[in-house]
């Protein structure tokens, strides 16, 4: 562990998402379309370059460490398919101005689940 200089950059902080298998393919193929889209700033690309491959990472940790998503899901009753998609605010901010980004999908991503 390091300390920052006082006034320093802080470094970016994840927060998990919990995302249904179906919200997880969703926001993939948002994300997908708009890197293929030529109107995107080349920051917010490499942001959401980033929440791509965080999605496999989430998939790839759940089969790695299974046992800490299922208690979470055992103690809040989600479903098998709910797993944490970890993202920075940077990273976050991409994918919500995203105008394509569906609403429900929105919404998932701007509140914990119920």
């Amino acid at each position: 562990m390091s300390a920052l200089a006082a006034g320093g950059p802080a470094s970016d902080v994840l927060l998990p998402h919990w995302l249904t298998a179906a919200e997880r393919e969703e926001l993939e193929a948002v994300v997908r379309r708009a890197l293929e889209g030529t109107a995107l700033h080349p920051v917010s690309a490499i942001h959401l370059s980033d929440v791509l491959t965080e999605l496999h990472v989430a998939t790839a940790r759940d089969a790695v460490w299974p046992g800490s998503a299922a208690r979470v899901r055992r103690v809040t009753g989600w479903g098998a398919d709910v797993l944490p998609v970890r993202l920075s605010a940077r990273e976050l901010t991409s994918v919500l101005t995203l105008a394509e980004l569906p609403a429900a999908l929105r919404a998932a991503l701007s509140r914990d689940r119920p």
